[in-house]
């Protein structure tokens, strides 16, 4: 066992990049997958909405710890190999997509059915109907409650360290095993995500009080 050093703690900080890399791939990532699934679950095609809805309850329905172990493994047995970022990746990608996608499913269905009617009537499409009225007030009711979801990812990819990712949290469990601080480094590790997770929580509720306001 060996002292702990400032080197050490530099570490553990230059580790905060690839949280911050992984929580941007998996939010963009997820993003893309629950604009697909809140469009399939709102949709016209019935299998859609059918394979969209049994998508959202698997994922919602089994731990997120099992779903990284999955996507580290599984690709192994196709003779596929994947390193633990981008099996980190892809397992919080497909995660946020489960759950983005009833965020934005929810605030699609939120929107009055008179203003669904009111583009009808008007000769609109599905598609136009959908990305000209219907999205863009459901994207303002949907910005709340997204970045609430973006800081329990954050808080998430804490998880990869299992898998053999070293974000921030594995560098602290890394340095810990050598010099046996963990109430220094683990502290250090939560004051870190504090930082940067306190700031968009008070923002998404400052976010929710205006819709709120608004809304009266």
């Amino acid at each position: 066992m060996r002292s702990l050093s400032q080197g050490d703690i530099l570490f553990i900080l230059a580790a905060l990049r690839w949280t911050l890399a992984l929580s941007l791939i998996a939010f963009l990532g997820g993003a893309l997958g629950g604009a697909a699934v809140a469009l399939a679950r709102t949709g016209e095609i019935r299998a859609l909405r059918a394979l969209a809805f049994a998508y959202i309850k698997l994922f919602q329905g089994t731990p997120l710890l099992m779903q990284l172990f999955l996507a580290f493994f599984v690709p192994g047995i196709f003779g596929l190999s994947i390193d633990p970022w981008g099996a980190a990746a892809l397992g919080l990608s497909l995660h946020a997509s489960a759950f983005l996608g009833e965020i934005w499913r929810g605030a699609i269905e939120t929107v009055p059915r008179g203003q669904w009617q009111a583009a009808t009537a008007l000769g609109l499409g599905y598609w136009n109907r959908t990305a000209l009225v219907i999205v863009p007030q459901a994207v303002r009711i949907a910005v709340a409650p997204t970045i609430g979801f973006l800081v329990q990812l954050i808080k998430a990819t804490s998880l990869a360290s299992i898998i053999g990712f070293v974000e921030i949290t594995r560098a602290a469990q890394v340095i810990n095993n050598a010099t046996f601080r963990p109430f220094t480094l683990f502290g250090l590790v939560a004051l870190v995500y504090f930082v940067i997770c306190w700031p968009l929580s008070a923002y998404s509720r400052r976010i929710e009080r205006k819709l709120a306001v608004a809304s009266r």
